[in-house]
């Protein structure tokens, strides 16, 4: 596996992650799940991705529990997550979409409850939001860092 530092930090990021979007859409098997993440942990993935709309949380979740039966160290891989859109879909209030303070704040928090991680090593901003200050966006991300609750963030579009 090759590896490249994640822009200009030190840290060491395979260049194939492995993520949750569509693979288990429908069909939460754990079984299943903990093959994927083993064959690609095996091969030298050390980047797992995920959002939090991704089957509306529950693909959050079954990494989550896939990680905890995996049982690899910590700091041996890499988890992501991304926040904009809401796992509550149409059924979202509108605190919980978007990049406002309380939506990635709490949304953070969500993702690692579902995640099963004391911290996210990644977190994306999903796609821009018109309606929110980026200074805002920005402030929120800083905090989170600050109180060790994420190690990096950045935008995936």
């Amino acid at each position: 596996m090759n590896y490249r530092r994640l822009g200009k930090s030190g840290l060491r990021i395979s260049e194939i992650s492995c993520g949750f979007w569509a693979m288990f859409s429908g069909r939460p098997d754990i079984d299943l799940a903990l093959a994927c993440l083993t064959a690609a942990y095996d091969a030298g993935c050390n980047y797992f991705d995920n959002a939090e709309v991704y089957g509306d949380g529950q693909s959050e979740i079954l990494m989550g529990v896939a990680l905890k039966k995996a049982g690899w160290l910590r700091d041996s891989y890499i988890v992501s997550s991304k926040v904009m859109h809401s796992p509550y879909g149409k059924n979202a209030k509108p605190t919980q979409l978007g990049l406002s303070r309380k939506h990635v704040f709490e949304a953070c928090h969500q993702a690692m409850k579902r995640l099963q991680v004391d911290y996210l090593d990644l977190y994306f901003c999903h796609r821009p939001d018109p309606e929110v200050p980026i200074e805002e966006t920005v402030r929120v991300m800083t905090e989170l860092i600050v109180r060790g609750e994420v190690l990096y963030w950045g935008t995936s579009e």
